[in-house]
Parts: structure tokens; C-alpha cells; sequence
């Protein structure tokens, strides 16, 4: 018999009924497979993408374990459970939700990340701390000035841990790891699985119960998937063109560069397009102020590098635009689930110039799907759309670039360890 309800999962009441006051009824499937087991303690390996429900299916759990449990340590800087993220914004959302599912019930929780005064953040954080959601590079901060300590630690999450390595953390991580308690309950959460991930997951955890939700079937049944060929130098002119389009009314744009989502964001604003930037040279104030005038509809448009849209979760994004289609496959799951969250449906249009047919045929390979081409725009290049893909790619670094790309000296930026994303 399916699990109908997040009663029949186990949960307690007070957190049924804070599902309630956010209008979460059915759990979705990550959350119906997990919960069950993190409740009997197991630790668990999850492939789940974001817009799956993951943050619920381990914040429950912790939640309900730290409620039925004491602290069993008397340091008030030592925290119960701790979630890994790769991302400030990311951590401030699953802090958030944790604020949410757990007001019924006495846990304390806390975020900390890089871009703001680590005094202040130390400040600030309650008596007798349960739940700490922290940025790698934070945390070893506050643990060297001996402001947090782990020694007591009941539960760890790593989460988006493909993200952690791809944005080089898997040093900052590995010390995080060695001053865990043996005795702890680990849920290990990534989209993708790539071998070092699985590495990292087998150091990690103890006869894990493993649990997966396909991305693909994320993607496609609940995204109107399409590509537009175009041009390269007229992709500005074909951005604005769709924007002339009134019911593209909240718009989250991806570049693969900062630089490339600045230049779009002036263009726009110039146009009478009100548009924000967000991405890793922005101060953390910058970004959440950013955030806050898209979700509230003051900006219509969001240009937003790959780094930087972790952690964005924004209700009614209308339409996930690919200015610049991602040289990463998996990249491109993430984008298009920005849309179509909780249920609900949304549009994902992909301009692919002539540089970039190879990336599109391997987003193709990876959701097993031939997203439909709409010639149906004033800008649609034939050339693009007739070439036929190399399938040829190499790495470089952390980035997978077509042979294609490189004869015609396309640049990218390359992933390179930093704490200030």
C-alpha cells in the first residue's frame, strides 16, 4: 500500500502540524522513501535533485530524533546535528525550512556562512544549539577560533555533495569529517554520483540504505521542455523579443559566467527589463537582497550563474531560460528545477548557438529525451540547428568542453576552490 499522508510515515504531531500550517499534505516520493528509515536511525544515501522535497525528507527526521532525545554534552556551542552545504544560499534555505518544520517543538537552530562577520554569526547563535546549517569554509572557521565544537555530534548531512566537490571543498570537507564522532547517524545527499562522491560516500557511511529519485522523470513530466536555435550574437535581441511576452512573468535566467549575467542584467534594465544579478562576486547582503526583490515581483527578471541559483527558491518561477546552455549535463536538471516546484508545472527554453550543439546532445543522452525545437522566433538559425553533434567532449579541470568549442576558441571558466560563493 503507497504512503498517502506524512501521518503514515511516523512523524509526530508537532510536525504534522507544522506540515499542515505550510500546506504540505502528500509526501513526495524522496520523502516518503527516506523518512521512514532515518526514523529507525539508519544512515542513508540519497540521490535526489533540489525541487524533490529533499530538504524535508532529512529535516523531519532530525527534527523528530533531536524532539525525542536529550542532549546528552553540556557545551552550549556544540551542536546535536549538523547539515553541510555548498552554498550560502542554500544554507539559509534549508535553515529556513528548518525554522519552519520545527516551530512546534523546542530545538534551537542556527546558520552560518562566509561574506558576513563571523563575530556576529558566533553572537548570535543560541544556548545549548541543536541544529547548525553551515558553509565548509564558515564552520572551519568558527571551529579553529574554538566557537563550535563537534565532539558530541549525533547526526551529520552532507548535502548536494556532487556541488561540494565540483566547487573543490572535498579538502575543507575531509577535515570537517575527522573531527565527527564515530558514533553518529550520516544521510549523504547528491544529485549525481560521480566517482569521487561515491568515494567520499563510502568513508562516510555505515550499511547505508540507499534511496533515489530520477531526475529525469523530474524534468519531463513536470518542465515544458524546449531549444531555440540562435545565434550566438543574437541572443540579447531574442532574450528581449521573449520578454515582450507578458505571461514570461517571473524569469530566472542562467549564463555560465559572471560576467555574462552582469552584461545581461544592464541590457535589460536598459530595455525597461527590471533585472537583478546575482552570482560569486557578490557580497552575501547583495544576493539576499537580490532575492528578496525578485520573490516579491519587484524584479522580473533573475540572471544567475550555476553556483549561485543553489539555494534559490523562489515560488512561481514561470520560465527557466538557458541564455547559455550548461557544458555540464547534470547542470541542466538543476537549472530547469528552479520551475515547476511543489506540483506545480513550468517552462524551460534552451537557446543553443552553433557552439553548443555537443552540450545539448548530452543533456539529451542524460534525461533520455530530444527536447522539441521551436522555430517559431524571429532569430532561429538554420546553420545551428542542421549541424550534427560531435559527440566529442574532453575535460578540462572540472568542465567537460566540446571539440567543437575549443576549434573556435571559446573560452570558460574553470571550477576553482573558493570559500566565498
Amino acid at each position: 500500500m503507497s504512503v498517502i499522508s506524512f501521518a503514515e510515515l511516523g512523524l509526530i504531531e508537532p510536525l504534522l502540524r507544522a506540515l499542515k500550517k505550510e500546506d504540505h499534505e502528500i509526501p513526495t516520493p524522496i520523502q516518503a522513501q527516506a523518512i521512514p528509515h532515518l526514523l529507525r536511525g539508519c544512515d542513508l544515501l540519497g540521490s535526489a535533485q533540489t525541487g524533490t522535497g529533499k530538504t524535508a525528507a532529512f529535516a523531519l527526521p532530525i527534527l523528530q530524533h533531536l524532539a525525542n532525545g536529550k542532549r546528552q554534552d553540556k557545551k552550549s556551542n556544540s551542536p546535536r546535528a549538523l547539515i553541510l552545504t555548498p552554498t550560502r544560499e542554500l544554507a539559509n534555505q534549508v535553515s529556513k525550512n528548518f525554522k519552519s518544520y520545527g516551530r512546534y517543538l523546542n530545538v534551537t537552530h542556527a546558520v552560518v556562512f562566509g561574506g558576513v562577520s563571523v563575530f556576529e554569526q558566533a553572537r548570535s547563535m543560541p544556548r545549548n544549539l541543536d541544529v547548525l546549517v553551515a558553509t565548509p569554509g564558515r564552520l572551519l572557521d568558527l571551529i579553529s577560533q574554538r566557537r563550535i565544537f563537534l565532539d558530541n555530534l549525533e547526526l551529520f548531512t552532507l548535502d548536494e555533495a556532487d556541488r561540494m566537490l565540483d566547487m573543490g571543498f572535498i579538502h575543507d570537507i575531509r577535515k570537517i569529517i575527522s573531527k565527527l564522532p564515530q558514533s553518529r547517524q550520516t544521510l549523504f545527499f547528491s544529485a549525481t554520483m560521480p566517482q569521487a562522491a561515491a568515494q567520499l560516500a563510502n568513508t562516510l557511511l555505515k550499511k547505508p540504505v540507499q534511496v533515489k529519485v530520477d531526475p529525469t522523470v523530474c524534468t519531463v513530466e513536470k518542465v515544458e521542455q524546449k531549444v531555440l536555435f540562435v545565434e550566438r550574437h543574437n541572443k540579447e535581441a531574442l532574450l528581449l523579443s521573449l520578454l515582450e511576452n507578458s505571461e514570461i512573468n517571473r524569469v530566472l535566467v542562467f549564463t555560465r559566467t559572471k560576467y555574462k549575467a552582469n552584461t545581461i542584467a544592464l541590457k535589460l534594465n536598459k530595455h525597461n527589463v527590471n533585472a537583478e544579478a546575482i552570482h560569486g562576486n557578490k557580497s552575501q547582503k547583495a544576493r539576499m537582497q537580490a532575492l528578496k526583490r525578485f520573490s516579491v515581483g519587484q524584479s522580473r527578471v533573475l540572471v544567475a550563474t550555476d553556483v549561485a541559483s543553489r539555494g534559490i527558491d523562489v515560488k512561481d518561477i514561470s520560465h527557466v531560460i538557458n541564455f547559455e546552455i550548461p557544458n555540464e549535463p547534470e547542470s541542466y536538471i538543476h537549472r530547469i528545477g528552479r520551475t515547476a516546484r511543489a506540483g506545480a508545472t513550468g517552462v524551460a527554453i534552451s537557446f543553443c548557438d552553433s557552439e553548443e550543439r555537443d552540450f545539448l546532445s548530452s543533456i539529451e543522452r542524460l534525461i533520455k529525451t530530444t527536447i522539441r525545437v521551436d522555430k517559431e522566433h524571429p532569430y532561429h538559425s538554420q546553420h545551428a540547428a542542421s549541424l550534427k553533434p560531435t559527440n566529442n567532449t574532453y575535460s578540462f579541470g572540472k568542465k567537460r568542453f566540446s571539440s567543437r568549442s575549443r576549434r573556435s576558441g571559446f573560452r570558460f571558466q574553470t571550477s576553482r576552490s573558493s570559500r566565498s560563493y
